[in-house]
């Protein structure tokens, strides 16, 4: 068989394939041969059907389609073989079907083009005496008083008030009920929230658990009270219909607590931790936080020089490989939002998928190059990692989830193999390049990806009513 080859964009090789005389033929004959041993026509025996009779009423053209899909798919088949051509994903076929039938000839030579998507050729321009910037995450010692006062507040007793009346920091039960006012110069009746309504509604009274004015114009009440609220839902609230609508509340306060909270003290600390005082828990936290802002900091001296590196990397993707990683850019986005009780049915609805797809494809496309210039990187360094450090990575992971059932040793491998692997060159890159340290929140944060921008959208839409409930 006669193959050419062409170079195509998108890391594609174009085939142009001649079938020989002879195989166009016998394909042609087996066709009919198949059809005739297969089809019922009155008045024959399977297999007895005259040749003639068979065209006639199987049509030739349905006839020769036939044979030319066979043909097709053995022609690309074996192109692939005798190139010694590395195909991903599906060969399409770049000639027209219908010309090829209106051409196709049993007993003559056939000829049509195909394409398929081989692996990208990559190019990291530079990828050593780089330079840029990173933001530095500094331990804040505050960070562990509001941890300990996070589990102080879990471990708070409610008990209830009397002999005064609703202020900050309190527990309320209400009753309430909730409407869309007219703004000034608009006309109409003041229309009812979705979801706007609630009976024995516990709410902490903190301004921040609450729309603006909420919280606030609870501030005085006396239980058994009913008082008119008026707020105001923020401009950028998720509901595109209450973002900065003016509401007012009838909210009835039927009960008031307030926080009975533990001392501070040794007592505190084994009840919250595996601590015997408070002072060896505040020193587990800030080594813990400590630990966390290091690595937050590392992280980002990697994703700046990586971004860095990404600047200088070439490589024509295919859209098999593109399409691949989209697909599980989605797949994991949905698992994370099914675990967290989220419908994904909801969410990934077919409007919602499209957009999606394209809002994910920047960043899959990054993601491969990063992933590509990293491994042309590797090989070009002879950077590796020792069976005897899988061996141990495997074991501590084995360990780590030695409940789960379904870990396969030799798939863990592999995965522990690539992000050994991974780290490694970073590092690497790292010893090789300079990325000053600055100011937490000097840079321009990148925003977040916009495949969960899109589902974070719907997910707060979702739970809307829940907060205003």
């Amino acid at each position: 068989m006669k193959v050419t080859q062409e170079k195509l964009p998108a890391s594609q090789i174009g085939l142009e394939i001649e079938i020989a005389p002879e195989k166009t033929k016998q394909t042609y004959e087996q066709v009919i041969k198949n059809y005739a041993s297969s089809l019922n026509i009155p008045g024959f025996r399977k297999g007895k059907v005259p040749r003639e009779i068979l065209l006639q009423r199987l049509g030739v053209t349905r006839v020769k389609a036939t044979a030319l899909e066979e043909l097709i798919q053995h022609g690309i088949e074996t192109a692939v073989k005798q190139e010694k051509i590395e195909a991903i994903g599906q060969p399409q076929l770049r000639s027209s079907f219908d010309e090829l039938i209106n051409n196709y000839e049993p007993g003559k030579p056939l000829t049509f083009t195909a394409a398929v998507d081989v692996a990208p050729e990559i190019n990291v321009a530079q990828y050593t005496d780089l330079h840029t910037k990173a933001e530095e995450v500094k331990y804040d010692p505050k960070i562990v008083e509001q941890a300990l006062e996070s589990e102080r507040q879990e471990m708070g007793t409610l008990i209830p008030v009397e002999g005064r009346p609703a202020q900050m920091g309190d527990v309320a039960v209400v009753d309430f009920k909730g409407v869309i006012t007219q703004q000034e110069g608009e006309e109409g009746e003041p229309q009812p929230i979705p979801g706007g309504e609630a009976a024995d509604f516990q709410v902490e009274l903190q301004e921040d658990k609450f729309i603006p004015g909420f919280v606030t114009g609870m501030m005085g009440m006396n239980t058994g009270e009913t008082r008119e609220i008026t707020a105001k839902f923020p401009e950028e609230y998720p509901q595109a219909d209450l973002a900065g609508k003016p509401a007012s509340f009838t909210v009835t306060l039927k009960e008031l607590k307030e926080k009975e909270l533990p001392e501070f003290n040794d007592d505190f600390a084994k009840e919250v931790s595996d601590f015997d005082t408070l002072d060896e828990l505040r020193a587990s936290l800030e080594e813990r936080y400590k630990k966390e802002a290091e690595d937050k900091t590392k992280v980002n001296k990697q994703e700046a020089l990586l971004d860095e590196v990404l600047k200088l990397v070439e490589a024509d993707l295919p859209e098999t490989m593109i399409e691949k990683e989209v697909d599980a850019m989605l797949t994991q986005t949905a698992m994370r939002l099914q675990q967290q009780g989220l419908d994904i049915r909801k969410l990934f609805t077919q409007d919602v998928i499209p957009q999606l797809r394209d809002r994910s494809r920047p960043e899959a496309i990054e993601r491969i190059k990063r992933s590509l210039a990293l491994q042309e990187i590797g090989k070009r360094e002879s950077i590796q990692v020792t069976p005897e450090e899988i061996n141990s990575r495997v074991t501590e992971m084995m360990q780590q989830y030695s409940q789960e059932q379904d870990i396969d040793p030799d798939r863990a491998a592999a995965v522990v193999e690539n992000e050994l692997l991974t780290e490694k060159i970073i590092d690497w890159l790292l010893e090789h390049s300079s990325v000053e340290l600055v100011p937490e929140g000097s840079l321009n944060v990148s925003e977040s990806e916009e495949t969960e921008a899109i589902v974070g959208e719907e997910e707060t839409t979702e739970a809307a009513t829940t907060e205003a409930e």
